[in-house]
């Protein structure tokens, strides 16, 4: 009988974190204020105006090619908006500056580096969205519904 609650208890528990790591996945957070210094891979890829998506992946990531087709999407079709994805499988020390946990990690980096917000996992494209409007350039007026 003992086995029984155990067993109950292990799927309760495991119910409980999938959850919870399902609630938290493509979740924005604003920045931390204080954010580390861009490696150099990083700040040499920042587009001259607008905003960078810097995707953070590695090789054998799943998520990372969803993540990808998102943001790719998401960048042509909107005006000062540029994707960069950056592979940390033989550089793991960009990860280690950025504080990065988990890939996909995605940040969006203003041109002179600093920090709007980051998602871990694959980010929901219309809230990704939502919230970009505020620190893009604004030019024809024209965003797309993603």
């Amino acid at each position: 009988m003992t086995g029984v609650w155990v067993l109950l208890g292990v799927l309760v528990l495991g119910g409980v974190a999938g959850a919870l790591m399902r609630a938290r996945n493509g979740r924005i957070r604003a920045a931390k204020p204080g954010a580390p210094t861009l490696p150099g891979r990083v700040s040499g890829a920042l587009a001259p105006e607008g905003v960078t998506l810097v995707q953070i992946s590695t090789t054998f990531c799943a998520p990372c090619r969803h993540t990808r087709a998102i943001l790719s999407a998401l960048a042509d079709k909107t005006d000062g908006l540029t994707h960069v994805d950056l592979d940390v499988t033989e550089t793991p020390e960009v990860a280690q500056a950025l504080s990065i946990l988990r890939t996909p990690t995605t940040l969006a980096l203003t041109p002179d580096g600093r920090e709007v917000f980051r998602v871990g996992g694959v980010p929901r494209g219309q809230e990704l969205l939502e919230a970009l409007e505020p620190h893009l350039v604004p030019d024809s007026g024209k965003r797309p519904k993603v």
